[in-house]
């Protein structure tokens, strides 16, 4: 499980960007892959734990875990 930083994540769009704990190109990130009961987001500045996947268009992030899911609102 690799791990990060959220660098946005828009939730009228649904998706944002995850910034790699190891660096690297950021990580695509959209709300279906969290992992969490309720409203699913991310807030700029969160760690999150997810998987990594290859797609078309890049890596992308699946299987997404907050850190801190009691810092959602």
């Amino acid at each position: 499980m690799a791990h990060g930083t959220v660098k946005w994540f828009n939730n009228a769009k649904g998706f944002g960007f995850i910034r790699p704990e190891d660096g690297g190109e950021d990580i695509f990130a959209h709300y279906s892959t969290i992992q969490m009961d309720g409203y699913r987001t991310l807030k700029a500045g969160q760690d999150v734990n997810y998987e990594l996947n290859a797609g078309p268009k890049g890596h992308h992030a699946a299987s997404i875990t907050p850190s801190e899911i009691d810092d959602i609102e």
